[in-house]
């Protein structure tokens, strides 16, 4: 009897045994060496935990509010593109695992289940993922879609002018199956990749993704929806503070996983510079690297409100469906809440900087 995953690295081993190699590479992979991929999890090494004893941790409470809703604990699902290659419910399992989890998914643009689909299988627990297209009037259709379904925020992706030399696509010319396209465009010629040699997803984003975005964007983008924005891949002080500047209602420390610039700062880094920089005036969230709950609870104690993650729930996917992200959630909130118990904190509102020091 093959013995059930333990932990989130655990189940990647057996995502990697279940799904077809292209696959597991699209979405295992980084770009070019992978050195910011491997940074981002090492990087939490790099922090040790300072507990306080003698603390009556009898009652843990890992909730965390955002935008004027309260999540069960500081664990939002990243989006993450063409999830029906990880399972044939797609993205419609991670919405429901979600929901049932009283955390927030945040749905891709490229999602291969339609916006609406997945908005029903969350209600109230959804935000869209949004890219600037070289035709505003696409990414206006996409922004009207998100507020009439339901949708909490826009998570704005700020990381994408250009794709990243994503070598193990270019290696597999990844490409979308048949029976699976990007389900927000059905019926147009951005459902599906153009038909190249090497990655179809590398040649979509030079025809269809605006690399002319700017700063502009921002208050534009403001000008044609009352949700909550959310800038997706600040990694500097000077651009957190532009953020705020700019009309942002949060922003997310990321790197998108290490699959655009190899080479650049892991996010646990550069976070407690850029929280530093926003200085409590709006929330800001990080992404990359999270496999423990010690490694959430770290962000946290670093400047982060909430973190998300992605690969992880991609694995539990891949192995069990809606089942799978559940477990994947459900453990990672088991190793948050023990965590905060032997920190010696039991609430989210009692950690400290100095719960972490360098090393």
């Amino acid at each position: 009897m093959t013995t059930a995953p333990r932990n989130l690295r655990e189940y990647e081993d057996a995502a990697r045994a279940t799904l077809p190699a292209a696959v597991y590479d699209y979405f295992a992979g980084g770009a070019e060496d992978e050195t910011t991929l491997e940074m981002n999890t090492a990087a939490f090494r790099r922090f040790v935990l300072r507990p306080r004893v003698l603390v009556d941790v009898s009652r843990i409470d890992p909730s965390v509010e955002l935008f004027g809703q309260r999540l069960a604990f500081p664990v939002l699902l990243a989006p993450a593109a063409f999830q029906r290659l990880a399972h044939a419910d797609g993205e419609l399992a991670t919405a429901r695992a979600a929901h049932a989890a009283d955390t927030v998914l945040v749905s891709s643009t490229l999602s291969t289940v339609r916006l609406e689909d997945v908005a029903a299988a969350a209600p109230g627990h959804l935000w869209f993922q949004l890219y600037a297209f070289k035709d505003r009037g696409l990414t206006r259709e996409l922004v009207a879609r998100a507020q009439t379904t339901g949708c909490r925020a826009l998570c704005l992706t700020v990381t994408v002018p250009v794709q990243g030399n994503r070598e193990r696509d270019t290696r597999n010319a990844f490409r979308l199956p048949p029976g699976i396209e990007m389900a927000n465009f059905a019926g147009a010629p951005q459902a599906r990749f153009p038909d190249v040699t090497g990655s179809g997803l590398n040649a979509f984003i030079g025809r269809e993704f605006d690399p002319a975005m700017t700063w502009e964007f921002v208050p534009w983008l403001r000008s044609i929806t009352t949700l909550p924005i959310v800038l997706k891949g600040v990694m500097r002080p000077e651009d957190a503070s532009l953020a705020v500047q700019h009309g942002a209602d949060a922003i997310i420390v990321s790197n998108h996983g290490g699959r655009q610039l190899d080479g650049a700062e892991p996010t646990a880094l550069a976070l407690p510079r850029v929280s530093a920089a926003v200085a409590g005036r709006i929330p800001v969230l990080m992404d990359g690297g999270i496999r423990r709950g010690t490694d959430v609870v770290k962000a946290l104690c670093l400047g982060a409100t909430a973190v998300l993650i992605a690969r992880p729930y991609l694995w539990g996917l891949a192995v069990a469906g809606q089942r799978g992200v559940e477990d994947v959630l459900g453990m990672l909130r088991a190793e948050v809440e023990r965590t905060l118990a032997l920190l010696g904190r039991p609430a989210l509102g009692a950690l400290e900087r100095a719960d972490v020091a360098a090393v």
